[in-house]
């Protein structure tokens, strides 16, 4: 129960004590976006590691080397936790915005980073704000910055299994044309979801499977590509699990 305590601390702290770097980024983006955008990014990844490190958390990272570093491109994973997006942002090699529920906008300071760091808000019950919402993300893929979206849509709660991945999802990458990087997490929800509300030591398994082009998969594929990227991520979530949890 300690590191939850330790970790709302700290996270009640920074969002306080970043309001006056909110009208630092304001007055840096004034003159130079993509400078308010890198701070704001080396901001939140600082703060990031600094969770992960009270939380105690061990990382294997697998397949660096698949993640393209001269493009942007469509990170997809499965979902168990809240730590999913902390375990992932602190290691994208360029700005990286992610698609997150509408309700997330709501929450003052938080929603302010998150904007800052070009994340989306997803209101998946309104079809019309839906779609603006994936041109949005398109536009922001062909000017260079990546998007990341867990296609399940919600945390999967079932252990070793995977909730449907939506197709609308890889609109983005179909539109902008960018590559797809598939992410396979291990042992996230170890963190804090399997004894809410502490939060415990855990290792974690990350591996980025090798990108692919949707104008690259043969006809059947393109025409259920979140199932052929979902396969992509079992695979490597199975044989991860049989290798550092057995």
């Amino acid at each position: 129960m300690i590191r939850f305590i330790l970790i709302a601390i700290f996270l009640i702290t920074f969002l306080i004590c970043s309001i006056p770097l909110f009208f630092i980024e304001w007055l840096i983006g004034k003159f130079n976006m993509d400078i308010k955008s890198r701070s704001s990014l080396a901001i939140v990844n600082w703060a990031f590691r600094c969770i992960l490190f009270i939380a105690g958390t061990k990382v294997t990272v697998i397949g660096k080397e698949n993640v393209p570093k001269d493009t942007a491109v469509l990170y997809v994973g499965n979902h168990r936790s809240f730590f999913d997006i902390v375990l992932t942002y602190v290691r994208v090699p360029r700005l990286t915005g992610y698609v997150s529920k509408v309700e997330i906008k709501k929450v003052p300071l938080l929603s302010q980073w998150m904007k800052n760091l070009h994340c989306l808000f997803l209101d998946r019950d309104d079809i019309k704000k839906g779609l603006q919402t994936i041109l949005e993300g398109i536009e922001k893929l062909k000017s260079g910055i990546s998007i990341c979206i867990f296609p399940e849509g919600t945390r999967n709660k079932e252990p070793d299994t995977f909730l449907p991945f939506h197709e609308g999802s890889f609109k983005l990458a179909q539109k902008s044309g960018c590559p797809i990087v598939p992410i396979s997490i291990n042992n996230s929800s170890a963190i804090f979801e399997d004894h809410f509300p502490k939060i415990k030591k855990a290792h974690v398994v990350l591996e980025y499977c090798k990108p692919f082009y949707i104008s690259d998969l043969d006809k059947e594929d393109k025409k259920f590509v979140g199932a052929y990227a979902q396969k992509i991520i079992s695979e490597a979530y199975f044989k991860n699990k049989e290798q550092y949890y057995s």
